[in-house]
């Protein structure tokens, strides 16, 4: 009736260049997260949104690679 969960889905190895494509995103995040908004004109707001649109595609090209 209930499917039985694997209690600790199995874990993909990654490599040192895909290591490296989750740290730069990890910094791109972080440093969105520290940037004052309101302070940033409208150069700067559609760079840091275009350094977070790049990030997030390659998440999700990193994650399809790690599940095929």
């Amino acid at each position: 009736m209930h499917e039985k969960l694997d209690p600790e889905p199995s874990r993909t190895a990654l490599t040192l260049t895909q290591r490296a494509r989750v740290g730069s995103a990890n910094r791109v995040l972080a440093s969105s997260r520290i940037a004052d908004l309101a302070a940033l004109d409208g150069a700067a707001s559609i760079l840091m949104i275009e350094s977070l649109r790049s990030a997030l595609d390659d998440a999700l090209r990193l994650l399809d690679e790690a599940t095929q």
